[in-house]
């Protein structure tokens, strides 16, 4: 069973380049993508769908690149440690 949960966490640029390419490397080679984010890791399935969000409201601009997947297409724990 999985509890509701939304956080969101501000990394330095250096952090948040190096998460964004081991997700595009991730993407690429077809590979499940595994991140630790606030002291809960995971692994985002190869079946996961992405989608770029844009908001704009009260004089904020705001872009999001969101994977989503139902929680039962993705295993607890990595199949292999060479997960990305």
């Amino acid at each position: 069973m999985t509890t509701d949960r939304d956080v969101e966490v501000e990394y330095p640029l250096t952090e948040f380049v190096a998460k964004l390419r081991r997700l595009a490397d991730a993407l690429e080679s077809g590979k499940p993508f595994r991140i630790q984010v606030q002291n809960k890791r995971f692994t985002v399935p190869r079946s996961a769908q992405w989608s770029v969000e844009h908001e704009a409201e009260h004089g904020e601009v705001e872009v999001e690149f969101q994977l989503k997947w139902k929680v039962a297409d993705a295993p607890d724990k990595p199949e292999h440690d060479d997960e990305v």
